[in-house]
């Protein structure tokens, strides 16, 4: 049996990673660019054959921890067009906009803002370099809570970071331009292409598309792609509260797509202009948003724990500028290969949405109390995860190149199990005596429980390669013993090990190693 090298292989940057991750995306039918065969369209991309499942799986676990492990959640799929005056009470008419900048020299844009957050991290990456080496030199008896409140350079790069970061805060909340502008200037940030810090002013793009509906154009009217799901949410609060019989507190949940245009959409599938969100609208009764806020964000941390992915990989990040409508808000950040990004927001966003839905439809939304005998207008907790960024983030912490001892090399997806597209790969060892046969019989047996490839082209060696690349958790391989004695070889995807197992026992044995059950019981609330 072929191992892997226990020896560490060599280190490759962060951007060579990404690119391998992106080629393999492609070479294996995960994801395409759209419309490549007319060379594309920038920031938009189709899902492959895998793909597809992927994000099906991930969806389908989001939905059941949300609907399925709360009684007091439940779904719905709202309309992707809605009445326009929805986003003038939403504020995304006249405030879903982002700070761009442009260099004259690239000719690139950036987000003013994003330019200025990487300044700060790395300033705050200085801080870790010097704590790191500290740790070096101490050892044990190192005190790192210590260092970091003492050490005179630590406390200098705190303090330049803390005063950007004020600064900043400071020019966001004001929507001074000029000043976002002057801190870029002050920080002397370059343009990653160019080099130089040849800025053009700071403006404000809006980021919704517009299109018109009606048979006439001159009777037709402007409408919008949705830029987030969420205000198809509070619209039928009041339908789903009162045909759901639900009770504060109480959930809506949805996914869908959503449209934003993007000035600077990069980074592969993390930022796009068609994307599809997870969200859940938490309603609550007012005074106590912020102990749910909490309970959500430790909900939420444990919902992304239970895939098996490194915790440290992960870390909030509170919000510099609180939106229009909120009063707490946080990011749980996933480190991608092009560092730490936002992958969920947890948001209090007070009773903002209900009340200017009131104010401009003339409707009220408010929820009957009948303990208290009184209406109110529910203050409201969100949870919105990117489903394209949690499928970017899964891909990119399971793809590993791995050097084996025979030094071939294989490239492989530790996806957990009941993510993964592929549950299971039936494979006879030849074409011939009967092998195919048996396997089809496997196969007809365990293909309406799972998802299953039968493969029966190439050496297996070259078979099992095939199914490591595209994530597929067992390989079933059936030889001339399993004619014999009923048996079968079950492979396991990551550590490649091997075991002999009745073909009657395959149903069970195979439903446990990749049923979504049992994750999902680590969800108890």
């Amino acid at each position: 049996m072929t191992t892997a090298n226990t020896e560490k292989p060599a280190q490759i940057s962060r951007e060579e990673l990404f690119k391998n991750i992106i080629s393999h995306s492609k070479e294996y039918g995960f994801v395409f660019p759209s419309s490549e065969i007319y060379d594309g369209l920038s920031a938009v991309y189709d899902y492959g054959q895998l793909g597809v499942e992927l994000k099906k799986n991930i969806r389908e676990y989001w939905w059941k921890a949300m609907t399925q492990l709360h009684e007091n959640i439940v779904g719905i799929d709202a309309a992707i067009f809605m009445h326009p005056t929805t986003w003038k009470a939403s504020g995304h008419v006249d405030a879903f906009s982002d700070p761009l900048i442009d260099n004259k020299d690239s000719k690139k844009r950036y987000r003013a803002d994003v330019l200025i957050e990487e300044h700060v991290a790395k300033i705050e990456g200085k801080i870790d370099k010097e704590v790191e080496k500290a740790a070096k030199r101490f050892g044990a008896t190192f005190d790192e809570k210590m260092y970091r409140t003492t050490n005179p350079r630590v406390l200098e790069y705190q303090k330049k970071a803390e005063e950007i970061n004020a600064r900043f805060k400071s020019a966001l909340e004001k929507n001074d331009l000029a000043e976002v502008q002057q801190i870029i200037v002050d920080c002397e940030i370059v343009c990653p292409v160019s080099g130089s810090r040849n800025w053009t002013d700071v403006r404000q793009f809006n980021l919704m598309f517009s299109t018109q509906m009606g048979s006439v154009s001159e009777e037709a009217g402007t409408i919008y792609l949705r830029p987030e799901t969420a205000q198809g949410i509070f619209v039928n609060f009041l339908n789903v509260q009162k045909t759901g019989r639900m009770k504060i507190p109480f959930g809506i949940a949805q996914t869908g797509k959503a449209f934003r245009n993007e000035i600077v959409a990069r980074q592969f599938i993390f930022r796009m202009r068609e994307f599809e969100q997870m969200e859940m609208q938490y309603f609550v009764k007012p005074g106590e948003e912020m102990k749910w806020y909490e309970f959500w964000k430790q909900a939420r941390m444990k919902w992304h724990n239970s895939l098996g992915i490194a915790q440290d990989k992960y870390r909030f990040h509170d919000h510099i500028k609180l939106a229009h409508y909120a009063n707490a808000a946080c990011d749980i950040e996933f480190e991608f290969p092009f560092g730490f990004k936002e992958l969920e927001g947890i948001h209090s966003r007070t009773d903002f949405d209900l009340k200017n839905h009131e104010q401009f439809s003339g409707k009220k939304l408010q929820y009957f109390d009948p303990e208290t005998n009184s209406s109110y207008v529910p203050y409201v907790i969100e949870t919105s995860i990117g489903l394209d960024r949690m499928f970017l983030a899964l891909l990119s912490n399971s793809y590993k190149s791995e050097t084996l001892e025979d030094g071939t090399i294989r490239d492989v997806l530790n996806l957990p199990a009941f993510l993964a597209p592929v549950k299971v790969a039936v494979l006879p060892l030849v074409k011939k005596d009967g092998l195919p046969e048996k396997a089809r019989e496997i196969m007809d047996v365990l293909k309406f429980d799972h998802l299953c490839q039968y493969d029966e082209k190439d050496s297996i060696g070259k078979r099992y390669r095939r199914q490591d690349a595209i994530g597929t958790p067992f390989c079933i391989t059936i030889d001339h013993q399993s004619l014999e004695d009923s048996t079968v070889t079950i492979r396991h995807r990551d550590d490649m090990r091997q075991e002999r197992v009745s073909i009657e026992k395959l149903p069970a044995i195979v439903e446990d190693k990749v049923s979504m059950k049992k994750a999902l019981k680590t969800l108890t609330y």
